[in-house]
């Protein structure tokens, strides 16, 4: 390289360091931005990754880009060309995402993408956070944040997701014109398939996903196709509303996800004339029948109603994710005795032995805990061959089986007195 090509270079790579990323604060090149600078006699391309910006933000990026390396003297002519974005510190899809939270309703109209648009901006708060629109029929979360596409793929083709102030969107809203498609069957199961399985997300550690209404193709896919730890579900006191969710719930239990508990919405409103509050639907009682925690009660009001943003939530749904990762905890971390048995990923071979081993040092009376992550109680069998008794039922006074997580099982009982 010729020192005035070398001298050109720096004075192009000086003027745009003076232009700076809109949403972190940084100058193209510590953003990541700018990836190469080719200079060919006065011919300048600029090569930028603008993948995490909206269409009218990348054309003033790009206009702001052209107007420096412009400016330059010895620039003839410059341009800038899309740079294939980096894949470095990117996971595809979303096996290796440490938490798994679906929002569900049972019926549409209930508020569920608002809640699971402002759950995750709350979550984003303390975490790295995904937000999937799993919702291909209707995918309102586009909207709800204010975010378009054009979805740009990464060097493999892996489609990413869009960036806005932290947090990550994936939604087929963001790939399309946004009229309904009419997908049924095989087609919804093989695209909502194919983008849990390519998203190439960046340092993810949480991912909310909010699923159509009802228990469809689309919400039973999801539970084929990605670890669930936990659903929310959203209704509104209404009594049919009511009804089917519990439903709902049922089948999610059915399928081992922890139901985290339910987010009862539009429950009040306060008149702007009088400051009373009221009840839209006066008849609350049908609430009483759901079995699962309440995790708050949100009223119908113009707060929940902005634009959500990471940092920027209502006080009730900041209390929500506090809940929820409450929730998550008490779920997943299972408390049990320093002396317990545990076969949590103990190979098939070994699991026999260790269980006669720490049972036959059991005195007659003395409690025996095993943990486990498959179903225990036909080991019931096995421990009265230890004990050496012929009637298993009658010679375990106590065995009782928890599962207190779709992946632990806790059996407690007790060596046999005779």
């Amino acid at each position: 390289m010729s020192q005035n090509h070398s001298n050109l270079t720096d004075r192009i790579e000086a003027e745009l360091r003076k232009v700076r990323d809109p949403n972190l604060d940084l100058d193209v090149f510590d953003a990541g931005i700018v990836e190469n600078i080719a200079v060919e006699d006065g011919d300048v391309t600029v090569e930028a990754d603008l993948s995490d910006f909206r269409p009218q933000e990348s054309d003033a990026l790009i206009s702001t880009v052209l107007h420096a390396v412009s400016s330059v003297d010895g620039v003839d002519s410059a341009h800038v060309e899309h740079a294939a974005p980096t894949t470095e510190g990117r996971v595809t899809g979303v096996a290796d995402v440490d938490t798994v939270i679906a929002v569900a309703s049972a019926k549409g109209g209930v508020g569920k993408s608002t809640v699971a648009a402002t759950l995750a901006c709350a979550l984003a708060d303390t975490r790295n956070v995904g937000l999937f629109d799993a919702d291909i029929h209707g995918p309102n979360v586009p909207s709800l944040l204010d975010v378009s596409g054009p979805v740009y793929s990464d060097d493999d083709g892996n489609p990413l997701p869009i960036a806005t102030n932290g947090l990550e969107v994936m939604s087929i809203g963001l790939m399309e014109d946004g009229a309904p498609l009419a997908w049924r069957g095989a087609m919804a199961h093989d695209a909502l398939t194919e983008l849990f399985e390519e998203t190439a997300w960046k340092d993810r550690d949480t991912l909310v996903i909010d699923l159509p209404p009802g228990t469809g193709d689309v919400v039973l896919t999801t539970l084929q196709e990605v670890p669930v730890d936990g659903v929310v579900f959203v209704t509104t006191p209404f009594h049919a509303a009511v009804t089917d969710t519990e439903r709902s719930i049922a089948l999610f239990r059915e399928n081992d996800v922890p139901v985290l508990g339910t987010v009862v919405n539009m429950e009040t409103f306060t008149c702007p004339s009088c400051g009373d509050d009221h009840s839209l639907f006066p008849d609350h009682s049908p609430l009483d029948g759901l079995d699962t925690p309440i995790l708050t009660r949100l009223p119908f009001t113009s707060d929940l109603q902005t634009t959500p943003k990471p940092g920027i939530v209502a006080d009730e749904t900041r209390s929500l994710a506090e809940r929820v990762e409450s929730r998550l905890d008490e779920i997943w971390r299972v408390s049990v005795p320093d002396d317990a048995v545990d076969l949590r990923d103990v190979p098939p071979s070994e699991r026999y032995d260790r269980v006669e081993t720490a049972f036959s040092d059991c005195r007659p009376g003395e409690e025996f805990v095993l943990v486990s992550d498959r179903d225990p109680a036909p080991v019931r069998g096995y421990l009265a061959d230890l004990a050496d008794v012929s009637t298993p039922r009658e010679a375990f006074e106590q065995f009782d089986v928890k599962r207190p997580n779709p992946k632990t099982w806790i059996l407690r009982t007790r060596y046999p007195t005779q």
